[in-house]
Parts: structure tokens; C-alpha cells; sequence
């Protein structure tokens, strides 16, 4: 089942995106290289507890 998830800068600590992800296939927290717009660059964003 698909659930919904927050991604969070790992620099300014801004909620900048929400996605989707497989709990059973992915149990572990994912980590995406995305742009932020308050740092205006390319920055690690992980999920969010």
C-alpha cells in the first residue's frame, strides 16, 4: 500500500514536497537530491517522521 509522505530539507529544515512510497517494498526513510527554494539549490530532502 502506498502512503503519503513529507520530504524536509536537510539545510533550512523546510517541508518543500509531499510524494508517495511503498511502505512494504521501502520500509527504510528515502532521501531525494530536490531544489530549495529558500536555499536556491540542490539539497538532500528526507522523509519526515
Amino acid at each position: 500500500m502506498r502512503e503519503n509522505i513529507t520530504l524536509k530539507c536537510t539545510e533550512c529544515g523546510e517541508e518543500n514536497y509531499i510524494s508517495t512510497k511503498n511502505k512494504s517494498k521501502h520500509p527504510t526513510r528515502v532521501e531525494y537530491k530536490k531544489f530549495c527554494p529558500r536555499e536556491n539549490k540542490m539539497t538532500v530532502h528526507r522523509e519526515k517522521k
